[in-house]
């Protein structure tokens, strides 16, 4: 049995979409706004979210990066009124399962839903995340474990694997995992860093030179990429490769073989590639900046690595192993953590991702070295004064929800209350009866079931006349 979540802006829709999958035994909640959507991705453990894109405040497409990146990891499948090429496209590289058009067909609907609930359960069969030699990554979030099932998926093959991702986010360091996971794991790791090759010494850094090939070339050198001979070449930074280069790089992928500068003969050299990237290559291809033929060859398995934001379950377990490592590597006893000194830190955005979080760190641990608890006031200034206006913050947001303190103390008792609503009802009553029996006070006696003394106390009481 799975959890389903369908986010549309139409009950009815929602309605006819929850009948053919509760038949099926999968259990579903429905939400009717982007935020409210949101919330429950949140808080839920959804298997798969239906999403539609033009919601009361806000696109669908634009938010399913976050729908995705969500705790329990869910595959999202968009279903829309407004279908077009484009949008199915964005849905597509955004990581949607696949895209629907209004009206689907119900069968269609419990097809899709049974292929990714087959996909999930498989996936989780097939690899187990902890049999990798994972050095250095640290983490047990969902979206963590996503991306290693994935390193596990291309490890065992030779297929080039192009990282992506925020900077700080560890690309090299998967990158050298999968290496060390795979059958050239005893030949050698060899790292490109494509934006700080000097542009005059590119060819002879990366395809090597012969003695006298040009001013400084004293002997023989092998370049990176023979270097890679058997191993791995991770080219860190691939977007930073000029246009000439880019195109003297592909040759060598296509054919395995280059010249290295003054030869008069090509060498082989057989390595796995594996590239990098902080920037979309899709957009640079669109403008003129990188080659298309050459994306196709380096993107043919894609590992996009989640910023460290969205895993604040990973925050917590990296900042513990590094304060442990750096106590255990100078002697000292482990350190306590106080509950703030985690809230401050999953508060904060990590703008520098894994490489940020190992500095601050090292920070703590320099100025809490003799201290045997770690707080908040250990953070740098930065990060408790971005949880401070964070709380504010979420103070304001909450303030605006609750009525005003006046209005609040202005409320009456509940039986003040009833009371007032009772001697409403009871003088308009009396008002119809006295209209209803135009002052006969025998027959309003009889209608109203009262005694003759307690209907006159009554329209005394009232100020009702008679007539």
């Amino acid at each position: 049995m799975a959890n389903v979540l369908i986010i549309d802006d139409e009950v009815a829709v929602c309605k006819l979409l929850a009948m053919p999958i509760r038949k099926e035994k999968h259990d579903v909640t429905y939400a009717l706004t982007l935020n409210e959507g949101m919330a429950c991705a949140a808080d839920g453990d959804f298997d798969v979210i239906f999403l539609d894109v033009n919601l009361p405040d806000g696109n669908g497409l634009e938010a399913l990066p976050n729908f995705k990146a969500v705790v329990s990891s869910p595959d999202v499948i968009i279903i829309t009124g407004a279908g077009n090429p484009d949008g199915a496209e964005l849905a597509i590289r955004s990581g949607a399962w696949t895209y629907i058009q209004k009206p689907p067909l119900m069968s269609d609907i419990i097809l899709q839903l049974n292929r990714v609930l087959q996909y999930r359960i498989e996936k989780k069969q097939r690899f187990r995340p902890a049999m990798l030699k994972r050095e250095g990554i640290i983490g047990s979030s969902p979206q963590l474990e996503s991306c290693l099932a994935e390193v596990a998926q291309v490890a065992g093959s030779d297929v080039n694997v192009m990282i992506t991702g925020e900077t700080g986010t560890g690309k090299e360091l998967f990158a050298n995992t999968i290496h060390n996971n795979s059958f050239r794991a005893d030949k050698k790791f060899v790292v490109v860093d494509c934006a700080s090759l000097p542009e005059n010494l590119v060819n002879s850094m990366l395809f090597g030179h012969t003695k006298g090939s040009f001013t400084g070339a004293q002997k023989d050198r092998s370049g990176l990429i023979k270097e890679a001979d058997g191993g791995t070449l991770f080219l860190d930074e691939v977007g930073e490769l000029s246009l000439a280069h880019q195109k003297e790089f592909l040759r060598v992928l296509q054919e395995n073989r280059f010249r290295p500068l003054g030869s008069n003969r090509e060498i082989k050299s057989d390595f796995r590639l594996i590239t990098a990237t902080n920037r979309d290559l899709n957009q640079m291809v669109n403008t003129g900046h990188f080659r298309k033929d050459l994306l196709y060859r380096i993107q043919s398995f894609n590992i996009h690595l989640p910023p460290l934001k969205s895993r604040p379950q990973d925050i917590k377990e990296m900042a513990q192993h590094w304060i442990n490592l750096l106590c255990d590597n100078q002697g000292i006893e482990t350190k306590g953590f106080s509950p703030d000194f985690f809230e401050a830190l999953i508060s904060y955005d990590w703008p520098g991702n894994f490489r940020e979080i190992i500095h601050t760190m090292e920070r703590v641990f320099t100025v809490a070295r003799f201290d045997p608890t770690l707080f908040a006031r250990h953070l740098p200034t930065k990060i408790r004064v971005h949880q401070a206006r964070n709380m504010v913050n979420e103070s304001e947001k909450t303030n605006a929800k609750r009525p005003p303190e006046k209005q609040v103390n202005d409320l009456f008792k509940l039986f003040e209350v009833r009371d007032a609503a009772v001697a409403e009802a009871e003088k308009q009553y009396l008002k119809d009866l006295m209209a209803h029996t135009q002052g006969e006070m025998k027959q309003a006696i009889r209608i109203s079931g009262l005694s003759q003394s307690r209907l006159y106390s009554l329209m005394k009481k009232y100020q009702i006349p008679r007539s």
